[in-house]
């Protein structure tokens, strides 16, 4: 697992996140600040995260 940085598209505040960079990956997570769901997609190659992308998910 690698810890990741990126800001929530609702709050504009830092988070950071444990990544598990074996597979790419999109997922729903909620932002720890403002409990908005996030989209995370995720993209992996050779064991290493080379792409994160956190968009807001309109509700």
């Amino acid at each position: 697992m690698e810890e990741h940085f990126f800001q929530c598209p609702y709050c504009w505040e830092e988070i950071s996140m444990l990544i598990d960079p074996s597979q790419s990956q999109t997922y729903i997570e909620d932002c720890e600040i403002c409990c908005n769901p996030i989209e995370l997609s995720v993209s992996c190659e050779n064991q290493q995260v080379v792409q994160l992308n956190a968009r807001s998910i309109e509700q």
